[in-house]
């Protein structure tokens, strides 16, 4: 049973009650309203501002106007995210995998999620696939059916990745037809975030030469916040949740316009071999 399905059996008056109700909610829904949640307490809206001053003080949320957000985990290195939900991460890139078509140029940005999808690209396609993460570069390199653009620079070692106005003016003069983006969240009414400058830049500037967009999440990045936004939500065309997704998040991308696909449960979809079709629909491409 959730927390906050049992605030009768937990005095809502007691501060560290709160916290764990608010606490529950902010990850089963991705934010929380400060009226509603005083409401819902019979306390004020000053009692539940400092509640949430007090979670965001600890770096469990963050605040926002009228509320709350869930702080997405994402923030770590390169180093550290590549060691962790290996299996989940395999069963997002097996469902990624499923939606690419022969003949495609994609980029695939930089990222542990990404790394894992790239691995799970069947052979055979006639790709063109760039790159500005060496580790996604090495692990393609003499693949049959790919042809590999990587793209040099000085490699940020918590990114992974060749970042900053080298890179960018590399990218200037592509299109491809599908961006496999990386994100440290996404959330229906902030967009699409990433914690470090250089990287939100570098994602940015990719979704503005892309076709279409596509990313694949683990839950704890669904309905969080990052510092810095990347785009709109409405930029992009299809992500890719786990199986186990909250519903009322993956509902609210959906209604935003999001095609939205789910991986099958890792446990499944490890023992599962990689499946060139899939349903995705690509966005018209516009030039430049």
């Amino acid at each position: 049973m959730m927390l906050h399905d049992s605030i009768d059996a937990q005095n809502p008056a007691l501060p560290a009650n709160r916290h764990a109700i608010i606490l529950d909610r902010l990850t089963a829904e991705g934010q929380v309203s400060a009226s509603l949640l005083a409401r819902e307490f019979s306390t004020s809206e000053d009692t539940i501002r400092r509640d949430l001053r007090d979670l965001a003080s600890r770096g469990l949320c963050r605040r926002v106007y009228g509320g709350a957000v869930l702080v997405s985990p994402a923030s770590t290195s390169i180093r550290v995210r590549a060691t962790e939900g290996s299996e989940r991460k395999q069963a997002l890139g097996r469902m990624l995998a499923t939606l690419l078509r022969p003949g495609q140029f994609i980029f695939i940005d930089a990222g542990s999620t990404n790394l894992a999808f790239a691995r799970q690209i069947p052979d055979g396609l006639n790709l063109t696939v760039a790159t500005h993460d060496p580790a996604i570069a090495a692990c393609l390199v003499g693949r049959s059916g790919i042809e590999l653009l990587l793209i040099g620079g000085k490699v940020n070692p918590k990114i992974g990745a060749a970042l900053g106005g080298g890179p960018q003016r590399e990218i200037a003069s592509m299109s491809p037809d599908l961006l496999v983006l990386g994100a440290c969240s996404i959330h229906a009414e902030n967009g699409v975030g990433a914690f470090d400058f250089d990287d939100a830049q570098m994602k940015t500037a990719l979704i503005q030469r892309a076709g279409s967009t596509v990313l694949a999440v683990q839950n704890e990045k669904l309905g969080a916040v990052a510092t810095h936004q990347i785009a709109p939500i409405d930029l992009i065309a299809d992500v890719v949740v786990e199986a186990d997704a909250p519903t009322a998040l993956t509902e609210t991308f959906s209604s935003k316009g999001l095609r939205v696909h789910h991986a099958a449960p890792a446990s499944i979809a490890n023992d599962r071999p990689p499946n060139a079709a899939g349903p995705m629909r690509l966005a018209k491409r516009v030039q430049p």
